[in-house]
């Protein structure tokens, strides 16, 4: 991740969440990727659906530069001040919130007005980090609590969610959304045994085994997927 010099022009760069596109299926023809980035997830969504749509919405126009050339629109807005004019009155197959909701002061509100985009039967996606990752936890056991410019304790987090939390409280104001999956990745920390011991399929298959196990463990973020039902 890149940041820049002013904290509302930090340009957030990755390779984009897998995991969580991975969980894209069905009829993909228009997406709305909110809280977008650079637009990381729009360039893995090209490359499973060529022909789809990919809308979306940041709060830096140092990202929306980035972001233009990869996906249909980009918009800069505050989305806690609600949904831009320009998209109200369209339905999306597919809204992600992809490691944004976690920045914000009401999410369950955020989420709600949202998922009025949606049409009957198009998917949300949200990807949140687990604040009780084991590599939090040993930082915590260990008596060391600092801001960091990403990942977990990101000095732009207002709210913190863990496996048995994240999907009641985010979805909580959303009845016309109903949960089809709730999951975690992450990894078991094997250390050396990763590096150069365990042949590569063994360590993945020891992570999956620990995030299906132990999922407020091993899970570095939560991954939810839900429905919107007719009302």
């Amino acid at each position: 991740m890149d940041i820049a010099t002013s904290s509302s022009e930090r340009v957030y760069r990755n390779k984009g969440n897998a995991p969580l596109m991975a969980l894209l299926e069905g009829e993909v023809g228009r997406v709305l990727d909110i809280g977008c980035g650079a637009g990381d997830n729009a360039a893995l969504i090209r490359r499973m659906f060529p022909e789809c749509e990919i809308h979306g919405v940041t709060r830096s126009e140092a990202e929306a530069r980035i972001a233009r050339p990869i996906m249909t629109s980009c918009r800069v807005c505050d989305i806690e001040h609600g949904v831009p004019q320009d998209i109200r009155d369209m339905r999306f197959d597919v809204l992600i919130f992809s490691h944004v909701l976690e920045h914000l002061r009401h999410p369950d509100l955020v989420a709600r007005e949202f998922s009025l985009l949606l049409r009957t039967g198009g998917f949300v996606l949200i990807a949140v980090p687990n604040v009780l990752a084991w590599a939090t936890r040993w930082r915590l056991l260990i008596g060391k609590f600092e801001y960091q410019s990403e990942g977990v304790l990101d000095d732009t987090h207002l709210r913190f969610f863990t496996y048995f939390t994240a999907d009641r409280y985010l979805l909580q104001k959303c009845p016309d959304l109903k949960l089809v999956f709730k999951g975690v990745s992450g990894t078991v920390p094997l250390w050396l045994l990763r590096r150069h011991v365990l042949p590569t399929s063994w360590s993945r298959t020891v992570d999956a085994a620990g995030c299906r196990l132990w999922p407020n463990l091993f899970g570095s973020q939560i991954l939810i997927k839900a429905r919107r039902v007719a009302p």
